[in-house]
């Protein structure tokens, strides 16, 4: 019994031997080992503090940043990505979608920078690798991924007119958004409209998605406008941002009003003040009669089908009242359909001396739109968009402001009390 209990006292102090010995083979096997547990200490580099400063001494001094950093969601399409390095030059920069589509891009002069040379995709995932140097060689590298604003957390404004047009005197700058915008006056702020002319430009909004820009008197003619969009990263309604980065520009032709008097079934066409033309017209019927006011020229067709079942003008039996497949010469003063228009179904002999339309001002002309001696004809290629046409004495309503372009017929004060800031 003795000798047995001699035996079971040396294993256990065999297996307490052990088990320090294992436990110093992992303590010095740790990411973490050395301490006072090492019995080298410190004086042959080995120990963590001396690798990491040998490798900081081998590492390259430059200092790549990428943005938007790395995870980033929401990101701008327009100037969120960027490479930059300090105490170093860049050596490459690539650029690929999620799904590996390469981005192109260019590295600065100076090698200090480097920027996409396209717009982004919304809702979309980037990746980007980038290296650099130092003075001594030393390569660095850095990556980030990130994706870009959604459609459903950004807006854009749709705008009119386009860049490098000619346009009347009577055109506004109209933008049109494609969300609810509630923050209106930041998102005014990152707009301008400026013109050459020096005129005062002020925005007025027509709800939440329509923001209109004009000057207090129609834009002086051969003048220059200019609009800048700097909506990028704006945030237009909670969670809802901007993407637009851009300037537009577009020219103001010669000052031609013409005023259409449904009195005297004539239009007198003037520029510059001055009546160059007087055209016999057909306007709005007595039981439709045509809208009043200063209208804007929107759009021009030299012929268009009019239905009347679009506008409300329609039989018992639903169909429209007219359905005429290619009215010639038709220029658009209004969103609910008013137009002035070439006519060659009804009579010479109304023309000047009967008001017979459902509401657009008709003009004497031939099927086919070809014959350029028609009044229709010389109306139509004498015109151009954002031209204005003022229509008196119709006894009808003045036409709201916000039907077509025509925010002309709000004064001035009213047209300012609508900005937001």
């Amino acid at each position: 019994m003795e000798k047995r209990v001699m035996t079971d006292s040396k294993r256990r102090k065999g297996l307490t031997v052990a088990s320090a010995l294992l436990g110093g083979v992992l303590v010095l096997s740790a990411c973490s080992g050395g301490g006072d547990d090492d019995p080298k200490g410190d004086g042959d580099g080995t120990s963590q503090s001396k690798v990491d400063e040998a490798a900081d001494q081998k590492s390259s001094e430059a200092q790549i940043k990428i943005t938007p950093k790395d995870g980033s969601d929401n990101a701008s399409i327009n100037s969120a990505a960027a490479v930059t390095v300090t105490k170093g030059t860049l050596t490459s920069v690539t650029m690929k979608t999620s799904s590996g589509t390469a981005v192109a891009g260019e590295i600065s002069a100076d090698k200090k920078s480097w920027k996409p040379t396209s717009q982004l995709e919304r809702a979309t995932g980037y990746k980007i690798a980038a290296s650099a140097k130092d003075a001594d060689g030393r390569a660095a590298h850095e990556n980030s991924s990130f994706t870009t604003v959604s459609p459903a957390n950004s807006f854009i404004g749709n705008f009119t007119p386009e860049d490098g047009s000619t346009v009347g005197v009577g055109m506004p700058v109209s933008i049109n958004f494609d969300k609810a915008i509630t923050n209106k006056a930041d998102v005014q702020k990152g707009i301008t409209v400026s013109s050459s002319s020096g005129q005062e430009v002020v925005g007025h909004w027509f709800g939440a998605n329509r923001l209109d820009f004009r000057p207090e008197e129609y834009w002086k003619g051969n003048s220059t406008v200019t609009l800048k969009l700097k909506l990028d990263g704006v945030e237009g309604a909670s969670g809802v941002y901007g993407v637009q980065q851009k300037t537009v520009t577009f020219k103001i032709g010669r000052n031609q009003v013409s005023i259409v008097d449904a009195k005297t079934k004539t239009m007198k066409v003037t520029q510059d003040g001055k009546t160059i033309k007087t055209i016999p017209i057909s306007a709005g019927s007595p039981e439709n009669k045509t809208y009043q006011g200063k209208m804007v020229m929107s759009e021009k067709f030299k012929e268009t089908r009019m239905d009347g079942a679009t506008v409300g003008f329609t039989d018992d039996d639903g169909k429209g009242e007219y359905d005429i497949k290619d009215v010639p010469h038709a220029i658009r003063l209004s969103s609910s359909g008013t137009f002035i228009h070439g006519n060659y179904w009804g009579a010479d002999s109304i023309f000047g001396s009967v008001n017979t339309s459902h509401g657009c001002v008709g003009l004497n002309d031939t099927k086919g739109a070809n014959d350029p001696d028609t009044e229709g004809a010389w109306f139509y290629n004498n015109s151009i968009v954002g031209d204005v046409v003022d229509v008196r004495n119709t006894g009808d309503k003045t036409i709201a402001p916000d039907n077509g372009l025509n925010g002309w017929n709000l004064d001035w004060a009213a047209w300012k009390a609508g900005s937001a800031v």
